[in-house]
């Protein structure tokens, strides 16, 4: 899911810092841009280890935009993987076609994933395909 960050740009001596409007408290840096999309992904990952809290929905950056707080810096847009991110699992009971659940076997072993976790992240694709 895409959420912004703001990033702090650094020089020959500071590495680039980031700040996570959505996740207050986390925090992430990288010397480099290109190491900036790892090092948020780990961040959030680290930040909601073990919480059981509801992962907040991404602010819109045109409400971000006329924020004072976030001057002489750089917003991005970053893919964070939620199915990463630490998050309590629920047990469900679901019935679906016989030959749907072979598909989908089928489907997460090519991708050396589990049935859960591929109905995951199926799950969260069409959510993100649909969102305004």
């Amino acid at each position: 899911m895409l959420y912004p960050v703001y990033v702090h740009s650094g020089d020959e001596t500071h590495a680039h810092g980031v700040t996570f409007p959505d996740f207050p408290g986390c925090f992430s840096a990288a010397d480099d841009w290109d190491q900036l999309p790892a090092m948020i992904q780990e961040a959030v990952e680290v930040h909601f280890h073990g919480e059981d809290a509801p992962i907040p929905a991404p602010t819109p950056l045109g409400e971000l935009l006329a924020n004072a707080a976030y001057q002489g810096g750089a917003w991005m847009l970053v893919d964070i993987d939620l199915l990463k991110v630490s998050s309590k699992p629920v047990r469900l009971n679901i019935s679906l076609p016989e030959s749907l659940v072979r598909d989908i076997d089928a489907a997460a072993k090519s991708q050396h994933l589990t049935r859960s976790g591929f109905l995951a992240q199926a799950a969260m694709r069409a959510m993100h395909a649909n969102s305004p």
